[in-house]
């Protein structure tokens, strides 16, 4: 199988202009770029972007050159302008086949080898006099058709579990507006959050070695941005304390988790809901924990309130954005919260529990379409198209 290097394989078009304001509506950055998605589904700036951008067309392959390590690649949508951050690079189409290189630019494969090369500590970046040097396996052209007709149909079918997902998680938050209309909430309604804690807002521990033989591992704030409950499935840093402050930080199974700090400025006032745990589990300091009292209120309703946009604006209004976005605690107990009869919030609960069934069932499937699709890509480098059943 013949090697190429990446600048005989791909055009990197550094073609820029300096954004006027009509080109506000057509503006992709990175944070518009999802890892492990071809497909753009935001876009766009409140204003025009400041400084020099890159000109992108219809079908060009967008490339996170910042931070690769977020793997963010996707296909632009249409012609417009996007981040100097990135590459805009286009197939030379003796050695690429058009429909394979987008694949090609988002496999592990790729991004693995590009990571690599990055340099800088803060934010690691990919220099293209680096980049074009390195070198690749390609099938021959007609076996690379082959192969991007089949990868293309598994995408398809990964879109149709991600689209799943997202309904099932509309579905679930239209059911809590819905609650809360059926309960007739009024402001006598709101407490305030502090009056159904068992526990208030407190900081996590400042990662360290104490030199004591208690060991832990450590749930970070980027655990905040996946979305989902916190459990064992998520690679963390093992941490020694005392067995005081394994005591003092242990995570319990519906404790809330606030982004205390962030340099997102959304992560600030994230919240997640601790899932399943059975080992010794802490948090760091960038995280704020809280624990109710489930008697007055169940976690999973004040988890989707908080998640609501109500909620999320309760947050805003709390948020402090000089260098580093960041909440108090001493703010965060005072935010008022809408309290339902607990038989309404089982009710709901009960709702929200049949959609994780339906939920489990379709990431299951779409980390098995991944794994599925990793592995053609990767054995189709090589030696060839694999067989495939």
């Amino acid at each position: 199988m013949p090697r190429y290097k990446f600048g005989d394989i791909a055009i990197n078009s550094t073609e820029k202009k300096k954004p006027v304001e009509a080109d506000k509506n057509c503006y992709l950055g990175l944070e518009h770029l999802d890892s492990g998605s071809l497909t753009v589904t935001r876009f766009g700036s409140e204003v025009a972007p400041i400084g020099e951008k890159l000109i992108m067309k219809k079908g060009d392959v967008l490339f996170g050159k910042r931070r690769a390590y977020q793997k963010k690649v996707a296909i632009a949508p249409f012609d417009g302008i996007f981040s100097a951050h990135g590459m805009v690079l286009r197939p030379k189409t003796t050695v690429v086949a058009d429909n394979f290189f987008p694949l090609f630019i988002a496999s592990d494969y790729f991004l693995d080898a590009a990571i690599k090369i990055s340099v800088g500590s803060l934010s690691p970046t990919i220099n293209w006099s680096a980049l074009k040097e390195l070198e690749f396996y390609l099938p021959p052209l007609d076996e690379q058709r082959s192969l991007a007709e089949i990868l293309w149909a598994m995408i398809d079918t990964k879109n149709a579990y991600i689209r799943l997902l997202a309904d099932t998680d509309g579905l679930v938050r239209s059911q809590f507006v819905e609650m809360l209309n059926v309960a007739g909430i009024d402001e006598e309604s709101y407490v305030e959050l502090e009056t159904v804690c068992i526990r208030p807002p407190q900081n996590g521990v400042y990662k360290k070695d104490t030199g004591d033989s208690a060991n832990a591992r450590i749930a970070k704030m980027k655990q905040l941005f996946a979305d989902r409950p916190i459990c064992e499935e998520y690679d963390m840093d093992g941490i020694f304390l005392t067995s005081k402050e394994i005591e003092t930080y242990r995570l319990t199974k519906n404790d809330l988790l606030f982004g205390r700090r962030s340099l997102v400025e959304e992560g600030a006032g994230k919240c997640c809901m601790v899932g399943d745990i059975s080992d010794d589990i802490v948090f760091e300091s960038s995280i704020l924990r809280i624990t109710l009292d489930t008697d007055a209120v169940l976690p999973v309703w004040l988890f989707y309130w908080f998640v609501s946009d109500n909620g999320k604006a309760s947050i805003k209004r709390i948020r402090n954005v000089v260098t580093i976005a960041g909440i108090k605690g001493s703010d965060l107990k005072k935010i008022r919260v809408p309290i339902i009869k607990i038989d309404l919030q089982r009710r709901f609960a009960a709702i929200v529990r049949a959609a994780d069934k339906s939920k489990f069932v379709a990431l299951k499937s779409l980390k098995f379409a991944n794994y599925c699709a990793n592995n053609i890509f990767l054995n189709s480098m090589k030696g060839g198209l694999p067989h495939v059943q």
